[in-house]
């Protein structure tokens, strides 16, 4: 009892070392989290039980990110105009509960695709805003450590949605997912109304800000951007192309029950909770090209250990299972410090528009992804070719992480010399981010 105590306190008392906003913001991240790991996971698994082929599942997946680009950009521009981020949030919420609603009740093609155009919309709208809080809220603390904070949060949500999932498919109420989203929902609301999200930075869409060129500002983010173009397919097919790949089998390995496979989903999930805040927390303090590196080498791994499972009836589900840790490293490492370096290389007058060009990277990933893997799971009855593509995209992205730390010294050097203003005005840096960015530098020799 004593112990139980102790640890209570501790997790107190560590908790409470975040700024009062970045809580909340945290929070609001948790609890949305758990009804989408069951949704974004298990969705292809209720309409693979309703009989729909793996192409009709992975289409509708890619209409709900072509529906996500009108709300990421209408919620960019939003933002860049001093609206507050709860209220795009706000309306995410609402669009959300009515996908949720079309879905629970879906048994078409038809249905299915209209619940699927709203969830879409819906996260167009929300990952902008909530991504963008995160650094507003962060105070003294430092955004590459709220980032970390709010991931651990978005990985303890999806874990425990997913694993809920797993439970109500193996009872056979597996759109009992919908259900559960929707109560979080609800719960998200209230939050947000009783304690709203700020606007944008003072005076980032007030003119303070030397008016920069487009080419100018969307230079510097055009490496991460691409880097995150590949990077975010590996979510993207965890959700789609997983499930489907486990519960149809390989060409060797054998299928596995819905319940089971879902179950072994939820394995990466939770390995991801339990690494998120020490990987993250560990390269908050080191250059973002370090974690972009990680995520790939780490990806790469993770899609041949799937490819190869294809191949042994034996050892198969095995190296399924060892598949989940490579992964759930690469996103621990990716999903951070990709946003952070948005953040390092975006103008304030522009984040809520880069932090929409970031987001949109998963909408395109997830528009050309699933039904490729789709269309190569029916062609080819395995997931092998999908997971051995995979693998080469990632380590095609590699040499993108030099530019990002290029652009960064560049960055670095303008503030240094004063030589350009606009550089300057850019980097929209305090002291915090000009750290990272000598640590960059120092870290890959002498700036050119």
């Amino acid at each position: 009892m004593k112990q139980a105590q102790a640890g209570a306190r501790a997790l107190t008392s560590w908790w409470s070392q975040f700024p009062l906003p970045l809580r909340r913001v945290v929070l609001v991240r948790l609890v949305g989290s758990v009804g989408a790991g069951g949704v974004l996971y298990l969705t292809p698994l209720v309409f693979h039980r309703a009989d729909f082929s793996a192409t009709s599942v992975t289409t509708g997946v890619a209409l709900a990110a072509l529906a996500g680009t009108v709300g990421r950009f209408a919620s960019g521009g939003l933002l860049d105009r001093g609206w507050r981020c709860s209220w795009p949030v706000l309306l995410a919420v609402v669009l959300a509960m009515a996908g949720d609603l079309q879905l629970m009740l879906a048994h078409s093609l038809k249905a299915y695709v209209g619940g699927q155009l709203l969830l879409g919309l819906s996260m167009g709208l929300y990952w902008p805003a909530i991504e963008l809080a995160v650094a507003l809220t962060a105070g003294g603390l430092g955004s590459p450590r709220g980032y970390a904070l709010a991931r651990t949060a978005d990985a303890l949500g999806i874990a425990a949605g997913a694993l809920l999932g797993a439970l109500l498919a193996a009872l056979g109420q597996i759109r009992g997912i919908y259900a559960v989203d929707l109560s979080g929902l609800a719960l998200m609301a209230v939050v947000l109304l009783r304690s709203p999200f700020p606007a944008a930075r003072q005076g980032s869409h007030q003119g303070h800000d030397p008016p920069l060129p487009f080419q100018q500002w969307f230079a510097p983010l055009l490496p991460i951007l691409l880097l995150s173009l590949v990077a975010t397919a590996v979510p993207v097919l965890m959700q789609s192309a997983l499930p489907l790949d486990l519960v149809r089998g390989g060409l060797q390995r054998a299928p596995m029950p819905e319940g089971l496979g879902a179950l072994l989903v939820g394995v990466q999930l939770v390995l991801l909770l339990l690494i998120q805040w020490p990987l993250g927390r560990a390269l908050a303090d080191r250059p973002v090209q370090q974690g972009l590196r990680l995520s790939l080498l780490a990806f790469a791994l993770g899609g041949l250990l799937l490819a190869l499972s294809a191949f042994d009836a034996r050892l198969g589900v095995a190296l399924v299972l060892a598949a989940q840790l490579p992964l759930a490293v690469g996103l621990a490492a990716f999903l951070p410090t990709a946003t952070e370096a948005v953040v390092e290389l975006s103008p304030p007058s522009r984040q809520g528009l880069a932090m929409a060009l970031f987001s949109q990277c998963f909408a395109l990933s997830a528009l050309v992804a699933p039904p490729l893997a789709g269309g190569l799971l029916d062609r080819q009855g395995h997931g092998a070719g999908v997971w051995a593509l995979l693998t080469v995209a990632v380590l095609l992205a590699l040499p993108l992480v030099a530019l990002i730390e290029r652009h960064q010294r560049r960055r670095l050097l303008a503030v240094l010399t004063g030589a350009d203003a606009q550089a300057t005005a850019a980097l929209g840096a305090g002291p915090d981010t000009l750290y990272r960015l000598e640590l960059g530098a120092s870290d890959s020799g002498p700036a050119p």
